[in-house]
């Protein structure tokens, strides 16, 4: 058996060909989903299917990169804290400066150099490395000391986060904000702490719930009236189906529509100018309706499966940063699925959170990609473990059966 295995032969194809499969579909309901309104409005029908395209190959060029390099580097508290700095100045530059670009009532995209991209993506995989890096660094005292553990790496968190809620993006802040939890849940703190959160977190939201319904929306500025709005839409749309219920209505007629089999693809009605979303948020209402319930559950199962993948890796893991670093970028696609699946059925309040890998979004795409050159990475440098404790093993087991051998 040769000592040096070449690192492709690692290649986790459960994650790699999910990935693929999922991408390259995005690609084609990005084109299904806007060709017609991009049409109508005498713009090339296949202009956001490109960019998305050109996205996706800029994807692979940055999982490419990541995974040729040593999981040693990841874990450079100095390329860590460069993250950091950087993802804070693109958040205060999106907000108070001139580069700064507003879409959907929040001032949340960045404009450089004629690329605009969305910082509050890429700040969820720099939360998860940096969580992964300190608190697989302080296992031995996560039990002991709370507060030196975590605490105050939650601090320097918390105010990150805020940078996204004044944008406003409260989708964005509490994807992030679970991220957070979940790692930190996972780092082996006292059990106590999970359920203390977990219970205040679940009364919190009960009583914030009733306290906005009850006031009417009083108690917010008038930036963050929408948060009310789709509070009050919530949990019956029907309510105002032209107003602030129009894209929930609009959704539950795609979802209708599709039927088991669906409409066949391009053939959507709600993506013609009554879904104003369609190719992002509302993606899968689309896929739904074009390709029917079934498609639509098997495309979940595949996500799901990569998902499992991920943090399977992670629970396995003898290193702890490596498996930080899968529970989060695990958890990071799980959590953006649910909200997303939660708000176009209308379990949860719309949040404006796009569908992972199919919705039309750049810098979503290239922050999943980023996750998923992480984990395979990860996953290469598990099986190189236990390729060379196999090899180990084998030559011991050899050395001792020659030495017996020899004596006799």
């Amino acid at each position: 058996m040769p000592k040096h295995v070449k690192k492709r032969l690692y290649l986790d194809y459960g994650i790699l060909i999910p990935y693929l499969i999922l991408s390259v579909l995005g690609i084609i309901m990005v084109y299904s989903a806007s060709s017609a309104k991009l049409a109508a409005a005498g713009k090339n029908p296949g202009q956001d299917a490109i960019k998305q395209a050109v996205f996706f190959i800029a994807c692979l060029i940055a999982i490419t990169f990541i995974y040729q390099m040593k999981t040693k580097v990841f874990q450079n508290k100095r390329f860590i804290m460069f993250a950091i700095v950087a993802i804070s100045s693109m958040l205060v530059l999106t907000k108070f400066s001139n580069l700064g670009q507003s879409g959907g009532g929040a001032d949340g995209w960045l404009n450089i150099f004629g690329f605009t991209i969305q910082p509050a993506e890429f700040l969820k995989i720099v939360i998860i490395w940096y969580l992964a890096y300190i608190l697989s660094r302080r296992q031995n005292m996560i039990n002991a000391s709370f507060k030196e553990a975590a605490l105050k790496p939650l601090v320097l968190i918390g105010g990150l986060i805020f940078l996204v809620v004044i944008q406003p993006d409260n989708g964005g802040a509490v994807i992030l904000a679970m991220i957070a939890s979940i790692m930190v849940f996972a780092s082996g703190i006292n059990y106590w702490y999970t359920v203390l959160a977990m219970g205040g977190g679940v009364l919190g939201s009960y009583l914030a719930i009733n306290l906005i319904t009850l006031t009417g929306g009083a108690l917010f500025p008038d930036r963050f009236k929408y948060v009310y709005n789709r509070f009050r839409t919530f949990d019956n749309p029907f309510v105002d189906p032209l107003g602030d219920g129009h894209q929930m209505v609009n959704s539950y007629y795609a979802m209708s529509n599709g039927g088991w089999f669906g409409l066949g693809i391009g053939n959507s009605i709600q993506k013609k100018g009554f879904l104003p979303e369609a190719q992002t948020d509302f993606m899968f209402s689309i896929v739904i309706e074009e390709l029917g319930l079934i498609v639509a559950l098997l495309i979940l199962g595949i996500l799901l499966f990569l998902i499992l993948r991920i943090l399977m890796i992670g629970i396995k893991s003898k290193n702890t940063f490596n498996s930080m670093m899968c529970i989060g970028i695990g958890s990071m696609i799980l959590i953006q699925t649910f909200i997303n699946i939660g708000g176009i059925t209308g379990i949860i309040p719309l949040t404006g959170v796009t569908f992972p890998f199919l919705s039309q979004g750049g810098s979503s795409l290239l922050t999943l990609s980023i996750g998923i050159g992480f984990a395979l990475n990860i996953s290469a440098d598990e099986k190189k473990k236990t390729f060379d404790e196999h090899n180990k093993r084998i030559a011991l087991e050899y050395h001792d059966s020659s030495m017996l051998d020899y004596q006799r």
